[in-house]
């Protein structure tokens, strides 16, 4: 079975988030499991692909309405990341540093997927399945069935997956004319809204569409920025299945990246060890519990109520607890976290990302923070588990499916219902609590690192759906 994924990232080659880490990780699970699972993504000129070798393997020519491009197929050479990568590289559209910000993201997405289709009907490339991730695929369903160009793929199955439903590609009908071989009678799937949306069109014209837990898939039809009533409408069509995490690159016990590797045996003293680190470079008090954030800060991820979560939170219980976040976004949350180092103790911030410095604060922390508005999966909270951090987490979508209240049987996290301050204070002060019970939360550290969020069940589900569909074709 060959399957090909198509996504805008894939980690390590470029990634801003949970989408790069899924793609960098499901595709090689899945040829665990027998099935050719390759990548196509676009070129980004970066520290990835200059430090490996790729060779050119198609070359071709594609136009953008009335603009001619040319492009290449790139496979890396070494097959270091467990599964064939190809990389498409357009002159002045795909051969950029930066993944997304571009004025012109239409035209280099867009084109992206051209480039794809061209290659495929101009090559001996066979696919079973065409896996599509976000909006930045969302034209391939629709394509491959009303384009006379790719009409030998028409009856190939797609799966899309929606890793976050609020971003969707609008398009002006200006842009129409990008799409080759096409009747302007079919235009009523690409229609949303008075413009062109890619994640619509993916929706209307995919064989099945997947979201990355189950509870996403259920809140899609009540919150997806517009797209409500057409999930209504193709709720037969769509799967929930929970992300997983790379246990090759989330596990304490082998972890490169961090000053102290520890099991669920030495975990006390691995974790005491990795905080004493976290704590000394950021001037916090080592006795005290570590809260955390990491993530981009954004309304979506609740972070617009971080600098008054820390201000109430340091009034209510001075010198029992620290924070320290991790992050990038909008400006004015940027400011305000900075301006919180002037006058409070046992807080800090890093402004940015560095991916070295959040496995460190994983081994470290005593609880992570997520307040999230919007969350499709979560994969800071699966990492957070693996490493014996004890997640505080609003119940929604996949926080929801992957936290279980300490307090409630089997539980080993922290859950509340609202982003709200209040509600917030109250989850932060219940870990202050918790904290103190050390033969209790020693116990959730060992439960913790033993669920298994592997990407082995959820690899089996999707090999599970394509064969299905393949059956069906």
């Amino acid at each position: 079975m060959n399957v090909l994924h198509l996504s805008a990232e894939c980690y390590p080659v470029a990634k801003t988030g949970g989408l790069g880490d899924v793609v960098g990780a499901l595709p090689k699970y899945q040829v665990g499991l027998g099935v050719n699972a390759m990548v196509i993504m676009p070129y980004y000129d970066r520290k990835f692909v200059a430090e490996h070798t790729f060779k050119i393997v198609h070359q071709g020519s594609g136009k953008l309405g009335y603009r001619s491009f040319d492009y290449q197929i790139l496979k890396e050479d070494s097959g270091v990341l467990g599964f064939d990568l190809y990389l498409v590289k357009i002159p002045d559209l795909l051969d950029r540093p930066e993944i997304y910000s571009y004025p012109d993201e239409t035209e280099q997405f867009t084109a992206f997927q051209l480039a794809v289709l061209e290659w495929l009907v101009n090559s001996n490339i066979k696919v079973d399945v065409f896996q599509c991730h976000d909006h930045h695929t969302g034209l391939i369903a629709y394509l491959i069935q009303n384009s006379a160009n790719y009409k030998t793929l028409a009856k190939t199955p797609v799966v899309f997956t929606i890793h976050n439903g609020q971003y969707q590609g609008w398009m002006s009908w200006e842009k129409f004319h990008y799409l080759p071989g096409v009747d302007p009678s079919t235009g009523g799937l690409l229609e949303w809204n008075n413009c062109i949306n890619p994640l619509a069109a993916a929706i209307k014209c995919c064989t099945k569409y997947t979201t990355v837990s189950p509870s996403y898939l259920d809140e899609l039809s009540i919150n997806s920025n517009g797209l409500e009533f057409l999930f209504e409408l193709e709720g037969k069509k769509g799967i929930g299945i929970l992300n997983g995490i790379d246990i090759d690159v989330w596990n304490p016990k082998t972890d490169e990246m961090l000053d102290t590797n520890y099991t669920p045996t030495t975990v006390k003293s691995g974790k005491a060890k990795n905080k004493a680190v976290l704590c000394e470079q950021f001037g916090l008090a080592i006795e005290k519990p570590l809260v955390v954030f990491i993530g981009r800060l954004v309304l979506e991820k609740g972070a617009d109520k971080l600098t008054e979560l820390i201000k109430e939170i340091m009034l209510r219980n001075q010198d029992e607890v620290s924070f320290l976040v991790l992050g990038s976004g909008e400006k004015q949350i940027e400011n305000d976290l900075k301006e919180l180092q002037s006058y409070l103790k046992n807080y800090n911030c890093y402004i940015g990302y560095d991916e070295q410095l959040s496995h460190q604060i994983y081994g470290g922390a005593d609880f992570i923070l997520m307040p999230s508005r919007v969350e499709p999966c979560g994969l800071n909270q699966l990492y957070a588990l693996k490493y014996g951090t004890i997640p505080i987490v609003r119940s929604t979508g996949g926080l929801k499916d992957s936290v279980i209240d300490f307090e409630n049987q089997g539980g080993y996290g922290i859950r509340f219902e609202d982003v709200s301050v209040l509600q917030m204070v109250y989850a932060v002060q219940r870990a202050i609590e918790l904290y103190k019970d050390t033969k209790k939360v020693a116990q959730l550290r060992k439960l913790m690192m033993g669920l298994d969020f592997s990407w082995t069940k959820s690899a089996n589900e999707y090999v599970a759906l394509y064969k299905s569909l393949i059956l069906k074709s």
